[in-house]
């Protein structure tokens, strides 16, 4: 992260950054930047410090209509979830918070404080869980609800750690996920970090959040075969590398116990 300018509000003695990576939401983008800029605590102080959208190779005008709603933009083009939201976490100010909200208008930006309250009762990430609030007809697909049911059935299963969502609309503190050292490219970025949250033992909450059909465009994910594949392919594929990476570290730490005991 970039270091901070003047800092001119702070939500319950927290800044707060927020992240948006969008690909080809010149429809959806400005909607959303306006109505996070626009939450205001109940004295009618910003809740917001710092906003980043991450244009991740748009050919349309999403970069365009991101700035006139308020956002400062950044262009990433390498292509892929992980490296839009890398890109706009390395450009936002030196914030406490970071929240992370998809540019499609399928969430209720209204709900952000929710999150942010989590994390100032002592969280370290709360993910905003789609299954247990209330959901739009439509706004998820059935490859979607069951590939979510899936990899928070596995995460149960190799953690026991219970999970019920892998959504996107979420809050960290900064300083965790500079240490999560986050490699995740694509689909598997949520996955990714709320796994490594527990193999670190940190404090993990779900939050209960709505979910909106996507007022224009098609989904990225549940809109094509070709992103249902991708996205169940990556999540998994995400689960089977960290198990196998905490095996080997276990294993690892063991050895080198041993060989400290024997001297």
């Amino acid at each position: 992260m970039r270091q901070p300018g003047a800092r001119h509000t702070m939500y319950r003695n927290l800044t707060v950054g927020v992240v948006i990576p969008a690909r080809n939401e010149q429809d959806n983008i400005g909607p959303v930047v306006t109505a996070i800029l626009d939450l205001r605590t109940l004295d009618g102080r910003r809740v917001i410090d710092d906003l980043v959208v991450c244009d991740n190779g748009s050919t349309d005008a999403t970069a365009l209509q991101a700035r006139q709603a308020g956002a400062r933009v950044v262009v990433e083009r390498q292509a892929g979830y992980g490296p839009a939201c890398l890109a706009a976490i390395e450009a936002l100010q030196d914030v406490d918070v970071i929240l992370f909200v998809d540019g499609d208008q399928s969430v209720d930006v209204g709900q952000s404080p929710a999150l942010l309250d989590a994390i100032a009762d002592g969280a370290d990430l709360a993910v905003g869980s789609r299954t247990l609030g209330r959901s739009e007809r439509g706004a998820l697909s059935v490859p979607q609800r069951i590939g979510n049911y899936v990899a928070s059935r596995m995460i149960r299963l190799l953690w026991g750690y219970p999970v019920t969502d892998l959504g996107p609309f979420r809050a960290i503190r900064a300083d965790i996920l500079r240490n999560l050292n986050m490699r995740a490219t694509a689909y598997g970025w949520t996955v990714e970090m709320q796994v490594k949250g527990i193999q670190s033992r940190m404090r993990l909450v779900e939050v209960t959040v709505d979910t909106k059909r996507r007022r224009f465009g098609k989904s990225k994910v549940g809109g094509t075969v070709r992103g249902v594949i991708g996205a169940g392919a990556g999540i998994l594929s995400t689960i089977a590398w960290l198990w196998i990476r905490g095996v080997v570290s276990s294993l690892s730490k063991r050895v080198q116990q041993e060989r400290e005991e024997r001297g």
